[in-house]
């Protein structure tokens, strides 16, 4: 077992110099680059065939792109992830499955000039600010609002119409969405019977989904289905958003498939003003992705399988690609319990830190035979480390690229230099393939940037020069000599089949109801929150009644899997039955205690409000519908 010991470190926690263990019951103690590089080589090289590594998606694309290169060509695996994409995947999956590209179809700009906007589990006034700004601007020019969202969220007071959903039931409102729109006569059928494939199924799929029906699954009045549906299907330009509250379940791919189902059956897809826009939970989730930091895709988001794509890479890199998929960060974790992943390099990655099950991401650290961690702080992941390799913090001191949810890349620039003997991580991972039998030269980010460019041709036409005068470009851009439209998918409106490619299959997903069932013992729904913060539960003003609670009162909130107290909050944007709180910190995590119902060997490695339920496709979790009750706190009386 390591030490628990803190390492010592210069301007509290900020990592200034590298950091070495000498054995597993030995604190971290101080160490030159040289001899933390030649350890860090040492104890990957013997762990070769039984190496993972995670990334993270707050790093800017070159870092990306040089850690998923350093797992395949370094390490000769594509088991390379991240958990921050954990609840983005589920969007790219479910776009790339309709239409070859997992980024959002529009530009932030174009929803100035839409007439109707629905915003699907996000609260985006308060989560994506920049993007707000672009919808209101809308709404000034006349468009309107819809938000279908269990809470009366902030973004809800702009909207002409609120549909408070009750949580896990996005597929079937979607699915009573696309039965009105048929029943109606309103459904696109010239750009369906161009452009996609599965309608006659999906018609029989939704058809039993009546305004009725979903009233009573759903919890929205049989009429704001109807008007939402006539709204955004007569719409002349329309965008479809969605964010954590429809990707963030375990079946969060079929939900975002289901929205996609009613831009084909509408046409509002391919066009300007007409879109679908998924919002991320991270700054450059959307850039780690494309620059092929998945165990699936190679930067580009170019399939792995494909053998013309592997001999691109191959060529240029000198190597043989893994022809076959790698763990994903679920598997990866799983692999790292069974004892078949032996070593873990985290560029930037924090297990400990980002899983709600902080204690139970730790005991998989702890279990490993070797461990890298290349960070700015001193994280719990980096205290459990063989190695730790202080790096700059980006984009603060890091030059390179980001790229947004909108698909636009951006040049950042080093604004201070890091402290101490923190170094870059484009330099870090260099001089560690070093070490392993690879001399890469880059002179700096932009040579690592032109050599992306020479492998995507979603990236090609995007030199930093160009970058910066444009102030952004949105990918694809194949060319430097021009700059194709802000939106995707065009060529679905073509007349020609040949140019139009292939075709946009309906997706056709089930209602599965939520994992965590609502009971006597636990009759409330808990949904996940965003806000920051102290430790909260907020309830509505009926439930806080009923349960005789005061607003800062401490209350425990128990699930079938722990318990954990915190203090209450009243707000009316909640409805009876529905709780909100933020996810708790690794930290708060190992706080939280077992109840008796839930034997040991499921309460050791499961802590409230993480379900285990996982989506098949991506491995997101269930993290915004557990069942929980509250219990007002004994009144202790001291006496003396």
């Amino acid at each position: 077992m390591r030490s628990r010991d803190r390492a010592p470190t210069t301007g509290g926690t900020r990592l200034t110099h590298p950091l070495v263990r000498d054995s597993r019951d030995k604190p971290l103690r101080r160490a030159g680059w040289d001899e933390a590089l030649d350890r860090a080589a040492r104890g990957l090289d013997r762990n070769r065939g039984a190496f993972g590594l995670f990334s993270c998606a707050r790093a800017t694309n070159e870092t990306s792109y040089l850690a998923q290169k350093f797992a395949r060509v370094v390490m000769g695996t594509n088991n390379v992830d991240s958990y921050d994409r954990a609840c983005h995947v589920p969007s790219v999956a479910g776009l790339s499955a309709v239409f070859g590209s997992g980024g959002g179809t529009t530009s932030y700009a174009e929803i100035e000039d839409t007439d109707v906007v629905v915003m699907w589990g996000s609260d985006a006034r308060g989560t994506h600010p920049v993007f707000f700004q672009h919808v209101l601007k809308g709404l000034r020019g006349g468009a309107r609002l819809y938000v279908v969202d269990p809470r009366r969220t902030a973004t809800a007071e702009w909207a002409e119409g609120w549909l408070g959903i009750d949580v896990g039931t996005d597929i079937p409102l979607a699915h009573a969405i696309g039965r009105e729109i048929i029943h109606e006569g309103l459904a696109d059928r010239a750009f369906v019977e161009r452009a996609t494939t599965g309608y006659e199924v999906y018609e029989r799929l939704v058809e039993p989904w009546t305004p009725s029906l979903a009233e009573r699954v759903t919890g929205v009045p049989a009429d704001a289905v109807r008007e939402l549906a006539h709204a955004y299907a007569c719409a002349e330009r329309a965008q479809l958003c969605w964010g954590l509250g429809v990707t963030g379940h375990r079946n969060g791919t079929d939900n975002v498939r289901a929205l996609i189902n009613l831009a084909l059956l509408t046409g509002h897809v391919g066009r300007h003003g007409s879109g679908l826009q998924p919002l991320s939970g991270r700054s450059n989730v959307q850039g780690s992705i494309d620059m092929g930091a998945v165990p699936h895709r190679l930067p580009g988001f170019q399939d792995i399988l494909d053998p013309g794509v592997r001999r691109k890479f191959e060529s240029l890199w000198g190597t043989v690609i893994d022809p076959h998929y790698g763990l994903d960060y679920t598997q990866m974790s799983e692999a790292m319990e069974d004892g078949t992943l032996r070593a873990v390099y985290c560029v930037g990655a924090d297990p400990a830190g980002s899983e709600a099950d902080g204690e139970r991401a730790v005991r998989r650290l702890r279990a490993l035979d070797f461990l890298v961690v290349q960070d700015v702080f001193l994280t719990g992941t980096a205290r459990s480390a063989d190695v730790v390799l202080p790096a700059a913090a980006g984009p603060a001191e890091t030059e390179g690229t980001t790229t947004s949810s909108e698909r636009r890349v951006q040049r950042v620039r080093r604004a201070v230099t890091p402290p101490g003997e923190a170094r870059g991580d484009i330099g870090i991972i260099c001089e560690l393939a070093a070490r392993l039998g690879h001399e890469w030269k880059y002179a700096d980010s932009e040579a690592v940037w032109n050599e992306v460019r020479s492998l995507s041709p979603d990236h090609r036409g995007m030199p930093y020069a160009r970058l910066e005068e444009q102030r952004g470009i949105q990918w694809p851009c194949p060319s430097t000599g021009r700059l194709e439209p802000t939106y995707l998918h065009g060529r679905l409106w073509e007349g020609d089949s040949a140019r139009r490619g292939r075709w946009a299959p309906f997706g056709l997903v089930q209602h599965v109801p939520p994992v965590d069932l609502i009971d006597e013992r636990y009759p409330i729904r808990i949904t996940a929150s965003q806000c920051l913060g102290s430790r909260f539960i907020e309830l509505c003003p009926e439930d806080a009644e009923r349960y005789e609670v005061e607003v800062g009162e401490e209350v425990r909130v128990s699930s079938r899997r722990g318990a954990v107290t915190v203090s209450v909050r009243i707000t009316p944007a909640l409805r009876p039955g529905l709780a909100s709180m933020r996810l708790p910190s690794a930290d708060e995590a190992n706080e939280m205690n077992q109840v008796d119902e839930v034997d040991e060997a499921d309460a050791a490695g499961a802590n409230w409000p993480t379900i285990s339920a996982r989506c098949p496709i991506t491995g997101t979790a269930e993290f915004r519908a557990a069942a929980i009750r509250i219990d007002k706190l004994p009144i202790v009386t001291i006496v003396g």
